[in-house]
């Protein structure tokens, strides 16, 4: 996570081995007794190892079920599992999958020696790609941003976590607030699996009018629950989303669509009702509620139109001006290879969505590799439009070299509209807060995180990023074709994946004025002045990059804000 939240991370002060002896059931099965004072039992996992399934039993009854690679050969890095809210007396029944007969005999694995208790678990930063401003879980995996929103000064994002492990599984929201944008703290697990299944992603609005009878400004949280089926849940938090209580009454909208996922509500105000949007196989479903727990079906948008390379997920539908955009996120079918955002600019009535293009027009809100599940905060002040990614792609995003943790958000963006060679386009330029964490005073050095200014276009340029090991990144702008590109060919460790080496390419719709780029240990996001392009490729840098050569244009450094 950022800079605020290793501060705050609390240090493993003292563990120790575990004395309750574990019994062997059979060459895949264990069960073993916790008895422990401590509030935590950090869980040994081996990442190229197969998942083992962990019932967490109480007084003859599961009170929790979870997925988790655990240690046979090494340790390579331990989780937390929190079993003071049971009392810390439990029996871990333990199932691992598959065929056992060539890794040895169970008694030898060595997660049994590792499995210790503690009452801290250390979140200091271990690793050296970590952003510096950007969001990054504060251990575990994370994928798309869930439930966004604003309220009493604070933004609040949710997103799909793995408490267990830095690979995707056990589909958890977790919660993260800021003042500002860039300075986030974790604050736990909002939203757990339950016997409906883990919890996929969705949305959260503000009932400010108490329409579900939840309670005036409760935050209303509406997800996918992924069991043998997907359907749709919702929850309440009646303390600015710090905890939520479950509808009794779940699910609340179901299909026999197997891809039925992702709601995303917000209010119609010239309808004077909800709109619920979601993803439904290769299409978007629009429903409708006066109360937030009853839908109807309205219409259905996607046939034919735009991209169908992949699943189509993670919806939005934000008014802009008197116009509307739809945005779908896919994959794979991006357009160099794996995930990506696109979108549709159009109308909506308040029951159908047209889109004002042909339907084999496709339009990319980003075109780099690693910009997904774009949606936006709910409730956002003074009418914005701001939207986060998740900073990764499907094809490599569980390979990434990182282990404490795996993956961070894209830079917050604010959203707009430009009409350009016939056709109106979204806009999408980073959010004033990105701006602000930066000196105005130029630095004149290339540091590992850093806000470079562009100017001075020719309509040949190129800006090459690099370090003394030979690594490099080339951006490059052609002004007589009118496109941007960038080259991560060469820029540092890329063995993990055979997707990852790429060189990503964008039109500009104009003339590129200005450039504003971010860095950030293993990122690099490009945005044209205007709002006219962006794109956002991770690196991985054995060192980062310290050198700039500029050809046909000029460069300011500005430092991050100590």
């Amino acid at each position: 996570m950022n800079r605020k939240i290793r501060s705050m991370a609390v240090c493993l002060l003292t563990s120790t081995t575990l004395m309750h002896a574990q019994t062997f059931l059979s060459q895949n099965h264990a069960m073993k007794r916790v008895k422990t004072a401590e509030k935590f039992v950090l869980l040994p996992v081996e990442e190229d190892e197969g998942l083992a399934h962990i019932r967490i039993i109480k007084d003859n009854q599961v009170v929790k079920e979870l997925n988790c690679k655990l240690a046979v050969n090494k340790t390579d890095y331990t989780v937390p599992l929190d079993v003071s809210e049971f009392g810390g007396d439990v029996l871990l029944d333990i199932q691992f999958t598959g065929d056992r007969r060539t890794t040895g005999l169970i008694r030898d694995f060595a997660c049994w020696k590792e499995i210790k208790e503690t009452s801290f678990f250390d979140t200091e930063n271990r690793e050296k790609f970590r952003p510096e401003y950007h969001h990054t879980p504060a251990y575990g995996w994370m994928n798309d941003p869930n439930g966004m929103f604003y309220k009493d000064g604070t933004w609040h994002l949710y997103y799909q976590y793995n408490p267990y492990g830095s690979q995707w599984e056990n589909m958890t929201w977790a919660h993260s607030t800021s003042p500002d944008l860039i300075h986030w703290q974790h604050q736990g697990e909002a939203i757990q699996p339950d016997a409906l299944g883990t919890v996929f992603s969705g949305s959260c609005v503000v009932d400010k009018e108490n329409t579900a009878g939840f309670g005036k400004d409760a935050v209303v949280a509406f997800y996918t629950s992924a069991g043998a089926a997907q359907t749709q849940s919702i929850a309440y938090s009646t303390d600015n989303g710090r905890t939520f209580k479950k509808y009794v009454d779940n699910p609340v909208i179901t299909s026999d669509v197997p891809d039925f996922r992702d709601p995303n509500v917000f209010w119609h105000e010239e309808t004077q009702q909800w709109i619920l949007i979601l993803a439904a196989g290769q299409q978007m479903n629009i429903y409708s509620s006066k109360n937030l727990k009853d839908w109807k079906y309205e219409s259905s948008f996607g046939e034919g139109y735009g991209n169908h390379g992949g699943v189509w997920e993670c919806p939005d539908l934000l008014k802009m001006g008197g116009k509307w955009v739809l945005v779908c996120n896919i994959n794979p079918g991006g357009p160099f290879g794996g995930s990506a955002t696109q979108y549709f600019v159009g109308s909506f009535d308040g029951h159908k969505f047209t889109c004002e293009s042909k339907p084999e027009v496709t339009k990319w809100m980003d075109y780099g590799k690693d910009h997904y599940a774009t949606v936006s905060f709910s409730n956002a002040p003074d009418g914005r439009i701001v939207v986060l990614p998740w900073m990764s792609n499907w094809q490599y995003a569980n390979q990434v070299p990182t282990q404490q943790y795996r993956s961070a958000n894209g830079l917050p963006r604010e959203l707009g509209l430009f009409s350009y060679g016939g056709e109106d386009y979204v806009s999408v330029k980073p959010a004033p807060e990105v701006y602000a964490a930066f000196d105005k005073k130029p630095s004149g050095r290339l540091q590992a995180a850093a806000y470079l200014e562009v100017t001075g276009f020719r309509n040949n340029a190129s800006i090459v990023l690099s370090n003394d090991k030979g690594e490099k990144v080339v951006m490059a702008y052609d002004g007589k074709n009118g496109t941007f590109s960038m080259d991560r060919n060469a820029s540092g460790q890329a063995d993990f994946n055979n997707d990852f080496k790429a060189t990503t390419v964008a039109p500009t719709c104009g003339k590129v004025k200005t450039l504003q780029i971010f860095i950030d240990r293993c990122s690099i996001e490009a945005f044209d002045g205007e709002g006219r392009m962006a794109m956002t490729n991770l690196v991985f840098p054995s060192r980062p990059y310290d050198r700039i050569t500029a050809k046909g244009c000029k460069v300011t450094v500005h430092a991050l804000k100590k």
